[in-house]
């Protein structure tokens, strides 16, 4: 209850600035339908993806609250003369810190994920079309005598995609045809259906006598290997992605020697950051030995606040500099959720076994 408590107000804090920065699109977005009300529905499908985010602070100050709140009050040290030693306390507290690991798991996998998409598909209506900045979203697909660099401007919450330009290149990496569609859909099997599509096919490229071949198709079958989930993943953040959607996509850019180290740093994190909640009761164990009836429990959430700072703060930083370091992506990922485990084991060490 108090790591709910803890969660809860964090994401409601979350949920203002949110809503406080939402309120400028609404302005813009109004004459296409966009309101104030679907404004706050599209901030409460984004809050799924802080809650993921928070769950190791959360369980960290509501665990740390509750021991200083045990040992104020005498609960624990009656608790401890009553035969519950050092070992059997940090297995007690392990075993809650696995229920809040599984759910910080179904929260980033599942619930995260979902939410996103239909709180995009709300934003989407509004706009028409999910807009994909300035270059678009960039995917490549290698086949066996060619390999294809695809654009996509703009991507319609009814599955269509917009401004579509597809570079077809040879072996030595030049330029052989270009294709631009004014849309394309997910064909039948492995293939998009192209409309209005102008081809230019460039040959004789090594030779003074280059040519280039316009020619114009009012739909155009494309085979293709890019699936739908494939054009989805492209255009969500590596973070609020699902663990098996992350993996099949690093799978997909090392097949077409794109660089991945971004989305395999971002899928070690998904199998690690679920784990911190253990790391976080071990961290907040200690509190329920110390003797503070004097100065209550105040400085100790305060501490605890601050632990769970420095956790994200660090999480993010290792995560930034591993990716400019070129680190092992597993290593970069679990290097801070190491580090604090080692203060955590420490600390239990030091104040609850020695002493």
């Amino acid at each position: 209850m108090a790591v709910l408590a803890v969660i809860l107000a964090f994401s409601g804090l979350f949920f203002f600035f949110d809503l406080v920065d939402e309120l400028n699109a609404v302005h813009g977005l109004t004459f296409m339908g966009y309101s104030v009300a679907r404004a706050v529905l599209y901030v409460g499908l984004m809050a799924p993806s802080h809650l993921y985010e928070l769950m190791p602070i959360g369980v960290l100050i509501g665990t740390i609250f509750v021991m200083a709140r045990m040992a104020q009050s005498s609960e624990f040290t009656i608790l401890r003369t009553s035969g519950l030693g050092p070992w059997q306390a940090l297995r007690i507290l392990i075993v809650l810190g696995l229920f809040f690991v599984l759910a910080t798991f179904g929260i980033g996998d599942y619930l995260a994920p979902l939410a996103d998409k239909y709180a995009q598909t709300i934003k989407a209506h509004a706009r028409a079309e999910i807009g994909l900045g300035k270059t678009g979203a960039w995917i490549k697909d290698k086949q066996a005598q060619s390999s294809y660099s695809v654009n996509v401007g703009a991507f319609e919450n009814n599955g269509t995609l917009r401004a579509i330009r597809i570079f077809e290149l040879d072996k030595q990496g030049r330029i052989v045809a270009l294709m631009q569609a004014s849309s394309a859909r997910f064909g039948p099997g492995l293939s998009w259906t192209l409309e209005d599509v102008s081809r230019t096919s460039f040959a004789n490229l090594s030779t003074v006598q280059a040519q280039a071949l316009n020619t114009h198709h009012a739909q155009l079958n494309w085979p293709t290997q890019i699936s739908a989930e494939m054009v989805a993943s492209a255009l969500l953040r590596p973070d609020r992605m699902g663990t098996i959607d992350l993996f099949h996509y690093v799978r997909h850019l090392n097949a077409n020697g794109q660089a991945a180290q971004k989305y395999e740093i971002q899928f070690w994190k998904k199998v690690f950051y679920p784990l911190s909640c253990l790391v976080m009761v071990i961290l907040a164990l200690p509190f329920g030995y110390m003797h503070f009836r004097s100065s209550g429990t105040a400085p100790m959430v305060f501490f605890g606040v601050m632990a769970g700072i420095s956790f994200v703060l660090l999480n993010n930083l290792i995560g930034d500099l591993g990716y400019l370091q070129a680190w092992e992506p597993w290593f970069t990922a679990a290097l801070p959720g190491l580090i604090y485990s080692i203060i955590s084991l420490a600390t239990f060490g030091w104040l609850v076994v020695r002493q």
